[in-house]
């Protein structure tokens, strides 16, 4: 099977390094890809949102399986293009990709399928905004209607604070304060069937402890031994089969990954957010245990061939991942510094590094060229030894400036000691 992945960030070099472990692909290519993908096949220049421009490479690559990254070519249409060509995709058309392009659509969806969320009010005013605020009062939740690359969420409790970002996005929902911890579940759909892979939980904020401001992840790890049992099963039953069966009802139907941020609240499992691509940082750690291969089941997905009855297989033990961010990074990172020392993390048994933000420098050397700049994946019998040899692996690693948080999966590894 010929392969051609979109995308050029640490979830692409995580379903890039998964998609090369499956005999069944023959070919990789990645566009644009980082120098992490350079390794494992041939990269492209390429501008992904560009429908045309995607549809004239997997041509000329003789592509038999296009599998998109980010959400970027999704909401642009490459998904329909690439259809429209007799070419399967693995990722949504259009307009089953608003559930994550526009949260109000999501919302709709929501309602009409009886998935369980947090109460909203979609607000296009000061006015709007004031109003649903003071009805729920505070923590006060406010995300961007659109796109926003996971950083388009304000929860806070300083009523000014929320109603500043209402004005600076325009167009937003804001909604009832969800408590509880959070967790990401990605079932992978041929638009009529679904299947699971493992729960992960992420971590949003910058710094240690949930502080500082909302990032685009920070570091996540698999299993998750505080979830209660049944809790995949219960989240397949009432949220993504449902979410499945209702687009499919407005005739879009979602073939892809459906990504369920879930808060599992005093009340029981609600849904946060849907996103219509795998999750980063999840993906580095739900992948690296997957041991049934990835492309077939991606490819059965494009083709509507996913038998209601898979049943995937998991490697033992735990992943954890820990993001080396760049200086300045959320607001603005730098860029081209020198990084040093990935022969030496290398070196740690069981961890590994994927390419974020990366580039080849002027010299021939590796520099940054992103926020986000390294996922350094460690894995191990248990969460506590899986942690270990990331921080090990990361300790190795030099980047002037950089920043990374220190209590990825501690709180979890400690409760499962």
């Amino acid at each position: 099977m010929r392969v051609l992945l979109l995308g050029s960030g640490g979830r692409e070099h995580a379903l890039a390094r998964a998609l090369s472990l499956d005999p069944a692909v023959t070919a990789l290519h990645c566009a644009p890809g980082n120098p992490g993908t350079a390794a494992l096949g041939d990269n492209h220049a390429l501008n992904i949102t560009d429908p045309t421009a995607v549809v004239e490479l997997a041509r000329r690559l003789r592509t038999e399986l296009v599998v998109v990254g980010p959400e970027a070519p999704l909401i642009a249409g490459v998904g329909d293009a690439l259809r429209e060509a007799g070419i399967p995709c693995f990722g949504p058309d259009r307009a089953a990709a608003r559930i994550e392009g526009s949260k109000a659509f999501a919302k709709e969806v929501m309602a009409a399928a009886g998935v369980p969320t947090a109460a909203s009010h979609v607000c296009e005013s000061a006015h709007q905004a004031e109003s649903a605020l003071d009805a729920f009062g505070p923590p006060y939740v406010v995300k961007d209607d659109g796109l926003a690359a996971g950083k388009g969420v304000v929860v806070t409790e300083d009523r000014d604070e929320a109603l500043r970002h209402a004005a600076a996005c325009g167009r937003v929902v804001i909604e009832e304060y969800l408590d509880g911890p959070e967790v990401s579940l990605f079932a992978l759909s041929d638009g009529q069937h679904a299947v699971p892979l493992l729960p992960a939980q992420d971590f949003k904020r910058a710094y240690d402890g949930g502080e500082g401001p909302n990032t685009g992840g920070m570091g996540a790890y698999t299993p998750l031994p505080w979830a209660p049992t049944g809790l995949v099963d219960e989240v397949m039953d009432t949220v993504v089969l449902p979410t499945v069966t209702e687009l499919r009802r407005r005739e879009t139907p979602y073939v892809g990954v459906l990504y369920a941020g879930l808060a599992l609240t005093s009340k029981g499992v609600r849904v946060v957010e849907f996103n219509a691509r795998f999750g980063d940082p999840e993906t580095q750690v739900v992948l690296d245990r997957l041991a049934t291969p990835l492309g077939g089941l991606l490819q059965a997905c494009a083709i509507g061939g996913l038998a209601p009855s898979t049943r995937l297989e998991w490697r033992p033990g735990a992943a954890v991942t820990v993001v080396l961010a760049a200086e300045n990074y959320p607001a603005s990172p730098a860029k081209g510094d020198v990084i040093t020392g990935l022969k030496e993390a290398a070196q740690v048994p069981d961890a590994y590094v994927l390419h974020a933000g990366t580039a080849v420098g002027p010299e021939g050397g590796l520099v940054s060229a992103g926020g986000r700049v390294l996922n350094v994946v460690g894995t191990g019998a248990d969460l506590t030894q899986a942690r270990d040899r990331a921080y090990e692996a990361l300790g190795r690693i030099g980047l002037r400036g950089s920043h990374h948080r220190t209590d990825i999966a501690r709180q979890a590894a400690a409760q499962s000691a």
